[in-house]
């Protein structure tokens, strides 16, 4: 054997001993999890310290079922709704009809909850032809904190537009929920046109606020569940992040 073979032959031996040596990583047990670990883990969801993850931990689906049925979902929407309140109070409006206020539909404006009981809240993974055949019914209700308001932000003066990432050919289905769910008279509702498919959220969203923006829109304040709905660039005086542990959109 050469010298070059044999030093090959040391390194591959040694590095089978290392490997026989250490323990495997391995996730913890369902045993080994703490009983509040879901609660830390939805923080994180909400704070955006979890990053991008694509399902409910397995351990965690009944904690996040319980939550989102339960009264602590709707006591933290009642808070961030009276805190974008007391936000657009503060706001001196100019009364020109370009101050502005932004809502996202999923989640923000109407509530998917009948729909994602049946998935697993978040368990199993988003498909697409599912939730449209959802969308198709317009039976999503509205959530209560949000409805009140948008109907406050309108009596107050604010210009109200909804933007969500819902697609074009689910336009009338999306306005007659909304109908339906008592919204009424925002000024546009955006959708993902033809050209606006593929993009990330946060992007797509971001050039339709630019948009109004150009429009000679003051966006004050903005209202939706997931981090791109209010980051990128053109963002709102102020962003408020309704909690949804359920799913995650980049």
């Amino acid at each position: 054997m050469d010298s070059g073979a044999w030093l090959l032959f040391l390194l591959s031996a040694s590095t089978i001993g290392h490997l026989r040596s250490e323990p495997m990583l391995r996730l913890p047990s369902e045993k080994e999890i703490p009983s509040d670990y879901c609660d830390s883990w939805r923080l994180a969801v909400e704070t955006n310290n979890a990053g991008a993850w694509e399902r409910v931990p397995p351990s965690c689906v009944g904690f996040v079922a319980e939550y989102m049925s339960g009264k602590r979902y709707r006591r933290d929407c009642d808070v961030v709704g009276k805190l974008s309140s007391a936000f657009a109070r503060s706001v001196e409006l100019v009364g020109d009809g370009r101050d502005a206020w932004v809502f996202d539909i999923d989640e923000t404006l109407l509530s998917n909850l009948p729909y994602y009981q049946e998935i697993g809240f978040g368990f199993e993974l988003f498909n697409e032809t599912s939730f449209d055949n959802w969308v198709k019914l317009a039976a999503a209700p509205a959530l209560p904190s949000s409805f009140s308001l948008y109907n406050e932000l309108q009596e107050l003066g604010f210009t109200v537009f909804l933007l969500t990432g819902r697609s074009e050919y689910q336009r009338n289905a999306t306005e007659t929920n909304l109908l339906l769910s008592g919204y009424k008279n925002w000024e546009r509702l955006f959708l993902r046109g033809s050209s606006d498919q593929g993009k990330p959220a946060s992007t797509y969203k971001s050039e339709k606020r630019a948009e109004l923006e150009s429009e000679g829109y003051r966006i004050h304040g903005n209202s939706g569940d997931q981090w791109s709905d209010l980051g990128g660039y053109a963002v709102a005086a102020r962003s408020f992040k309704i909690p949804n542990p359920m799913y995650y959109i980049p």
